[in-house]
Protein backbone atom coordinates (compact mmCIF):
# COMPACT_ATOMS: atom_id res chain seq x y z
CA UNK A 1 0.00 0.00 0.00
CA UNK A 2 2.91 2.17 0.76
CA UNK A 3 4.29 1.60 -3.10
CA UNK A 4 0.81 2.93 -4.45
CA UNK A 5 0.65 6.10 -2.17
CA UNK A 6 4.12 6.95 -3.21
CA UNK A 7 4.01 6.03 -6.46
CA UNK A 8 0.29 7.21 -7.93
CA UNK A 9 -1.44 8.97 -4.99
CA UNK A 10 1.06 11.48 -3.14
CA UNK A 11 1.39 13.79 -5.49
CA UNK A 12 -2.31 14.08 -6.52
CA UNK A 13 -3.48 14.66 -3.31
CA UNK A 14 -0.73 17.11 -2.05
CA UNK A 15 -1.57 18.73 -6.06
CA UNK A 16 -5.57 19.18 -5.03
CA UNK A 17 -4.85 20.25 -1.50
CA UNK A 18 -2.58 23.33 -2.77
CA UNK A 19 -5.07 23.90 -5.73
CA UNK A 20 -8.01 23.79 -3.60
CA UNK A 21 -6.43 26.19 -0.71
CA UNK A 22 -4.97 28.66 -3.52
CA UNK A 23 -8.64 28.92 -5.11
CA UNK A 24 -10.11 29.31 -1.95
CA UNK A 25 -7.43 32.42 -0.86
CA UNK A 26 -7.84 33.70 -4.47
CA UNK A 27 -11.38 33.93 -4.13
CA UNK A 28 -11.08 35.12 -0.85
CA UNK A 29 -9.11 38.14 -1.66
CA UNK A 30 -11.32 39.01 -4.65
CA UNK A 31 -14.31 38.91 -2.32
CA UNK A 32 -12.99 40.97 0.73
CA UNK A 33 -11.69 43.38 -2.05
CA UNK A 34 -14.92 43.58 -3.23
CA UNK A 35 -16.20 44.73 -0.11
CA UNK A 36 -18.16 41.44 0.57
CA UNK A 37 -17.35 40.19 3.89
CA UNK A 38 -19.08 36.57 3.58
CA UNK A 39 -19.51 33.85 0.38
CA UNK A 40 -22.59 34.96 -0.78
CA UNK A 41 -22.59 31.09 -2.18
CA UNK A 42 -21.62 29.71 1.32
CA UNK A 43 -20.47 26.24 1.74
CA UNK A 44 -22.31 24.29 -1.90
CA UNK A 45 -19.83 27.17 -3.47
CA UNK A 46 -17.21 25.36 -1.44
CA UNK A 47 -18.51 22.11 -2.02
CA UNK A 48 -18.65 22.96 -6.07
CA UNK A 49 -14.72 24.62 -5.71
CA UNK A 50 -13.98 20.95 -4.14
CA UNK A 51 -15.30 18.94 -6.80
CA UNK A 52 -13.84 21.26 -10.02
CA UNK A 53 -10.19 20.86 -8.23
CA UNK A 54 -10.96 17.08 -7.94
CA UNK A 55 -11.68 17.07 -11.55
CA UNK A 56 -8.31 18.86 -12.34
CA UNK A 57 -6.40 16.56 -9.93
CA UNK A 58 -7.88 13.69 -12.18
CA UNK A 59 -6.55 15.36 -15.12
CA UNK A 60 -3.68 15.80 -13.87
CA UNK A 61 -2.92 12.11 -13.33
CA UNK A 62 -4.27 11.08 -16.39
CA UNK A 63 -1.60 13.02 -18.15
CA UNK A 64 0.87 12.10 -15.28
CA UNK A 65 0.23 8.53 -15.84
CA UNK A 66 -1.33 7.63 -18.97
CA UNK A 67 0.86 6.20 -21.74
CA UNK A 68 0.55 8.32 -24.96
CA UNK A 69 4.10 9.14 -26.78
CA UNK A 70 2.85 12.45 -28.05
CA UNK A 71 2.30 14.54 -24.41
CA UNK A 72 0.11 17.63 -26.55
CA UNK A 73 -2.19 14.70 -28.08
CA UNK A 74 -2.06 13.15 -24.43
CA UNK A 75 -3.31 16.65 -23.21
CA UNK A 76 -6.11 17.08 -25.91
CA UNK A 77 -7.24 13.63 -25.33
CA UNK A 78 -7.28 14.35 -21.10
CA UNK A 79 -8.50 17.67 -21.99
CA UNK A 80 -11.63 16.97 -23.60
CA UNK A 81 -13.39 14.26 -21.59
CA UNK A 82 -12.69 16.19 -18.31
CA UNK A 83 -14.04 19.31 -19.87
CA UNK A 84 -16.64 17.43 -20.67
CA UNK A 85 -16.93 16.10 -17.17
CA UNK A 86 -17.09 19.85 -15.95
CA UNK A 87 -19.97 20.99 -17.95
CA UNK A 88 -21.89 18.18 -16.93
CA UNK A 89 -21.42 18.44 -13.11
CA UNK A 90 -21.88 22.25 -13.90
CA UNK A 91 -25.34 20.99 -15.83
CA UNK A 92 -26.27 19.03 -12.58
CA UNK A 93 -25.78 21.96 -10.66
CA UNK A 94 -28.21 23.69 -12.63
CA UNK A 95 -31.11 21.02 -11.90
CA UNK A 96 -30.66 22.27 -8.28
CA UNK A 97 -29.98 25.45 -7.81
CA UNK A 98 -30.18 28.85 -10.61
CA UNK A 99 -26.80 29.47 -11.87
CA UNK A 100 -25.54 32.58 -13.38
CA UNK A 101 -26.15 33.49 -16.77
CA UNK A 102 -22.08 33.36 -17.17
CA UNK A 103 -21.62 29.57 -15.32
CA UNK A 104 -20.65 27.95 -18.25
CA UNK A 105 -18.36 30.30 -19.63
CA UNK A 106 -16.69 31.02 -16.24
CA UNK A 107 -16.33 27.01 -15.32
CA UNK A 108 -14.77 26.85 -18.78
CA UNK A 109 -12.50 29.75 -18.33
CA UNK A 110 -11.60 28.56 -14.63
CA UNK A 111 -10.94 24.46 -15.58
CA UNK A 112 -8.99 25.92 -18.51
CA UNK A 113 -6.68 28.06 -16.32
CA UNK A 114 -6.29 24.92 -13.91
CA UNK A 115 -6.11 22.46 -16.46
CA UNK A 116 -2.96 25.00 -18.29
CA UNK A 117 -1.24 25.38 -14.79
CA UNK A 118 -1.49 21.62 -14.31
CA UNK A 119 0.03 20.57 -17.83
CA UNK A 120 2.87 22.60 -17.06
CA UNK A 121 3.82 21.48 -13.87
CA UNK A 122 3.25 17.99 -15.47
CA UNK A 123 5.43 18.98 -18.34
CA UNK A 124 8.18 20.70 -16.74
CA UNK A 125 8.53 17.00 -14.53
CA UNK A 126 8.55 15.22 -17.37
CA UNK A 127 11.89 17.17 -18.72
CA UNK A 128 13.44 17.46 -15.69
CA UNK A 129 13.27 13.51 -15.41
CA UNK A 130 14.62 13.19 -18.90
CA UNK A 131 17.65 15.61 -18.41
CA UNK A 132 18.33 13.12 -15.31
CA UNK A 133 17.88 10.15 -17.21
CA UNK A 134 19.95 11.51 -20.04
CA UNK A 135 22.71 12.63 -17.93
CA UNK A 136 23.08 9.05 -16.04
CA UNK A 137 23.28 7.81 -19.47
Amino acid sequence: MKDVWNKYLKMPVFIFCALYTLATIVNSVVYLAQGVNEDPSGNWHELDRAVLVLIVTIAFALIRYVKIKNFWLKILIVYVPTMLLVFLYVFLRGLTVELAKSAYRDVFINYTAGFVIVSVVVFVISLIRKKKSASKA
